[in-house]
């Protein structure tokens, strides 16, 4: 048993680094995820995408994001650490060996996650440089302030001796709904692609070009996962290194009862499971387990989870047929919603005060994130392209921008779209 206060501040930094560690698989499975539901004829710009923009949105996030994000309480064996980026670029000023260094680097693979989950929304009609555009505003300015105000804004409103701190160990609401909502937006923006309605407001099935990455991709983001969140409740939840345990198990049991809950609804809706679907409950589980990792038991991990399954499955089909948002990768089901049901089901299963606290997180998303992005975005739009051209999207982005394809030995390209 370790007892020197040194050695057992070293040793959980060690452990919230190894965590951190495992947060880039996450990304490797979301970006498998994103290029696997798409078409074929845009795989190598999903993925090339997917690399750029987490390029951008690192290196503008450590550039000056973190040092606008500002205080940040984070927490190494019990010893909370507030710490203030008084040089903001390129982290001077920043101990190297303090856990605000630690907050950074995680902070940096969060808002890469963020940053990919509207590439899944708009895959196949959205512009590289107007991604990489829209990343900046996203990691330089939505992710920090969103952060900042939601760690801070129930103490500046006298309210957190009544309701407690904002829950959100794992990020369901500052990763993830925070990039779903941007999915959203900018789905709305750029409208369905061509050819996914018809006259008559039907939507058409197009099918996903390689399952195999899709469900390879969940299995990485399950890893991916188990280090953000154990990382995030280290740093932002009070939770000793032991602690850790538990949030394994509820990552994990999130995501099973998800999954299979998505399965068992498809199954009776559809006749047959399916596999799209059921990997967007996998990973509807992983989102919504997020927020309460550290704190809800197994048993309401899992129910959390078995929510999360059963919402993104009709929510998927809200979206596709009665709100007219093209989203082929469900990007907006499993973020944003399932993002938003993670922070209100720690409330709920914790108690009143706490689920009132959850409510103002929700209450900024939606309040403030949303319609910022939305404006940002569409301000952004006049100035850059955000959808490729007409004959870009029958070409498919990996010629008309990249100027070869991902399969060019097997690729043959037709013409899938309804003129009108």
């Amino acid at each position: 048993m370790i007892s020197d206060p040194v050695q057992l501040y070293q040793l959980s930094f060690l452990i919230a680094l190894i965590f951190i560690l495992l947060v880039p698989f996450a990304l490797a499975g979301l970006t498998l995820i994103n290029t696997g539901l798409g078409r074929c004829r845009s795989a190598a710009h999903a993925m090339t995408s997917s690399l750029i923009v987490i390029g951008v949105a690192i290196v503008v996030y450590l550039v000056f994001g973190f040092g606008f994000q500002g205080y940040r309480l984070v927490t190494i064996w019990g010893a909370p650490y507030a710490g203030l980026v008084l040089r903001p670029y390129f982290l001077r000023g920043v101990p190297w060996e303090s856990p605000l260094c630690l907050a950074g680097t995680l902070g940096m693979l969060s808002v890469a996650l963020a940053s990919l989950v509207p590439l899944g929304a708009t895959a196949e009609r959205w512009q590289l440089r107007a991604a990489c555009g829209s990343t900046v505003f996203l990691a330089g300015f939505t992710y920090p302030i969103f952060v900042r105000w939601t760690s801070g804004l129930l103490v500046s409103l006298g309210l957190r001796a009544a309701f407690g701190d904002i829950l959100d160990a794992g990020g369901s609401g500052s990763i993830q709904a925070l990039g779903g909502l941007t999915a959203l937006s900018l789905s709305c923006l750029l409208g369905p692609r061509r050819g996914k309605y018809s006259d008559q407001g039907l939507p058409a099935a197009i099918p996903a070009h390689n399952a195999v990455f899709v469900l390879f991709g969940c299995m990485l983001a399950w890893v991916g996962w188990l280090g953000l969140n154990a990382a995030g409740a280290m740093l932002y939840a009070e939770m000793q290194p032991e602690g850790s345990v538990l949030v394994l198990i509820n990552t994990t049991f999130s995501a099973c009862a998800a999954a299979l809950t998505s399965a068992a609804v498809t199954r009776v809706r559809f006749r047959k499971p399916d596999a799209s679907l059921i990997a967007n409950g996998w990973m509807a589980g992983l989102v919504a387990s997020s927020a309460g990792c550290a704190t809800l038991k197994p048993a309401t991990a899992m129910l959390t989870g078995l929510v999360a399954g059963a919402l993104v499955v009709f929510s998927v089909e809200f979206l596709e047929f009665r709100l007219k948002v093209d989203d082929p990768c469900g990007s907006v089901s499993v973020h944003a919603v399932c993002g938003i049901w993670g922070l209100l089901a720690v409330g709920i299963f914790t108690s009143a005060s706490q689920f009132m606290a959850q409510l103002v997180g929700v209450a900024m998303l939606l309040g403030f994130v949303f319609p910022m992005t939305y404006f940002l975005n569409w301000l952004l739009s006049r100035l850059i392209p955000y959808r490729v051209s007409v004959d870009g999207e029958r070409q498919g982005l990996d010629l008309h921008e990249l100027g070869a394809d991902a399969y060019p030995e097997f690729v043959v390209h037709t013409d899938e779209f309804i003129q009108r």
